[in-house]
């Protein structure tokens, strides 16, 4: 099942990312069939080749969530953006930050299961 989603090239603290095809089974750095353009998320500047990314998503390739977001945000596709859930990891370690930020204040173990079963929407 081929599969259109985001590869991370550039420096450390300067992320870049190539738009790829891919095999979903296929690690996202690794082989892939064709590249789809680019995005610079520190200048919010994206290249996209829209004629071959409309020709695949026809062929029937899935399309990540982040990437249908940017590709909804610069007009390639017509549809509603798709909301982008954290990982559970991500947001208990927000929870055990902000637990060793305010170590004088009492936290109590139904504030910390709450935020942890509800993940920050953005």
């Amino acid at each position: 099942m081929l599969t259109i989603r985001l590869a991370r090239t550039g420096k450390r603290n300067t992320a870049q990312f190539k738009i790829m095809l891919q095999e979903k089974t296929v690690a996202p750095g690794g082989r892939h069939v064709e590249i789809l353009g680019s995005y610079n998320p520190h200048s919010k500047e994206a290249v996209l080749k829209t004629e071959r990314i409309k020709y695949w998503i026809e062929k029937g390739a899935f399309v990540s969530d982040t990437v249908h977001n940017l590709l909804v945000k610069n007009g390639v596709i017509s549809e509603k953006k798709r909301s982008v859930k954290l990982p559970k990891k991500v947001v208990v370690a927000e929870v055990e930050a902000e637990v060793v930020a305010k170590p004088e204040e009492e936290v109590k173990a139904e504030v910390v299961a709450e935020k942890i079963a509800e993940p920050k929407a953005e």
